[in-house]
């Protein structure tokens, strides 16, 4: 990643392809987007009253000019600001204590995420924490747990994303592995949804062509198992439909144009769409990439990529009808199922992602743990078949073995 090109040098004939769009919006909350937006730090660093925040980030990111560049917009701005970069590619309930102890020693009082769905859930977890007395599982998705929280304790959050995939930045949730048990689990809190996003694409131009596939594809998993989720939410149908449709026109682009700022402007709005049509749900893909990155330490959206047809097709009876209407939404050749199924395994195929899970280092010594982890897992809720476990089963054996027959 050091030796992809600043985001602040381009040429002139770079230039000349980029029309980036540019906007503010409050859905589903604060949205700055635009290219070069990082430098409004600052002030909104003022509008949520943080005087001494802490920069969650990952140990990767620090070697690059972003994360010192945006500790000197707010020290010139008379904002310091503190560091912490003690997150793992899946960040663990240890990475959450050490970064709460940091918060408190050097008296912070709000949260500047920046980075990837990592960081970005670890310091969304990291501003939960720092005001509870509570145990940070006693916050995990399930029922009305999240009323147990001093919601006045919550520190304020503002993210910035580096990636465009994840959507963490407008989630009220965190995945964070519970290392005693070997597993991914949702810790929740509506006031855990960052009160300002600065969405700047410029901020993903120096990821590499492999991890800006797989945070595309990811952003492309979190719209269609929204839009295949079962219940009536239009105005998530709609945006999960729209978001697919940014995938198919830009990922590619991005991928092999990685200085076009349209694409990742683009490909920006899509993730960010994504995480927001996913209240209406998600599905069996995400239950099985819970336990499958809890296990095997595998970046998340490449599993989703990986998982993706093979999951579509055990949904095949169910989903139907949805796939004629995203095939005309898409304007694919052909139509409904086949249609859709065709274009996911081309796009899979020219952005390089992997057509199964083997290829990644998963064998299937562990399939009826993670079957059975799948099964408890809350996006199973969200699957248009409630799969048994024998089934999840079945799928992960699939997927790790690459039978895809249609």
């Amino acid at each position: 990643m050091s030796d992809s090109p600043s985001p602040n040098h381009f040429t002139s004939a770079d230039k000349a392809i980029m029309t980036p769009p540019h906007g503010n919006w409050n859905y589903p909350t604060t949205i700055w987007f635009g290219c070069g937006r990082n430098d409004e730090l600052p002030a909104a660093c003022r509008a949520l009253g943080m005087q001494r925040p802490l920069l969650v980030t990952d140990k990767g990111l620090t070697k690059l000019p972003m994360v010192s560049q945006a500790i000197a917009y707010n020290q010139n701005a008379g904002i310091p600001t503190g560091l912490f970069f003690d997150v793992k590619p899946n960040p663990s309930s240890n990475n959450i204590s050490q970064g709460v102890a940091h918060y408190h020693k050097d008296g912070h009082d709000g949260i500047i995420a920046l980075g990837g769905g990592s960081a970005l859930d670890a310091g969304k977890a990291i501003a939960l924490m720092v005001g509870q007395q509570r145990p940070l599982w006693d916050f995990e998705d399930v029922g009305d747990h999240w009323q147990r929280a001093d919601s006045d304790g919550i520190a304020p959050i503002i993210a910035l994303p580096t990636t465009a995939g994840t959507g963490s930045e407008v989630g009220r949730a965190s995945l964070i592995i519970d290392e005693a048990h070997h597993s991914k689990k949702i810790i929740f809190h509506p006031k855990m949804l960052p009160s300002i996003v600065i969405a700047d694409p410029q901020l993903t131009v120096g990821l590499p062509a492999n991890i800006t596939a797989a945070t595309g594809m990811d952003a492309l998993s979190h719209n269609l198992e929204a839009y295949c989720a079962p219940g009536y939410h239009p105005m998530a149908d709609g945006i999960a439909l729209e978001g697919m449709r940014l995938v198919k026109e830009w990922l590619a682009t991005a991928c092999e144009t990685p200085l076009n700022l349209e694409a990742r402007s683009q490909m920006m709005a899509a993730s960010t769409m994504g995480a927001t049509a996913f209240q209406k749900g998600l599905g069996a893909m995400h239950a099985l990439a819970h336990p499958l990155g809890a296990i095997y330490d595998a970046h998340h959206g490449l599993l989703n990529a990986i998982l993706m047809p093979y999951v579509l097709l055990k949904n095949h009876a169910a989903i139907d009808a949805k796939m004629s209407q995203l095939a005309n939404a898409l304007a694919l050749d052909g139509n409904g199922f086949d249609a859709v199924f065709s274009y996911i395994i081309a796009l899979r195929k020219q952005v390089g992602i992997p057509n199964n899970l083997q290829a990644i280092g998963i064998d299937e010594a562990r399939i009826d743990e993670i079957a059975a982890q799948a099964l408890q897992d809350p996006s199973a809720g969200g699957n248009p078949i409630q799969f048994t476990q024998p089934q999840y089963a079945e799928l992960l054996h699939d997927a790790i073995s690459g039978k895809l027959d249609i």
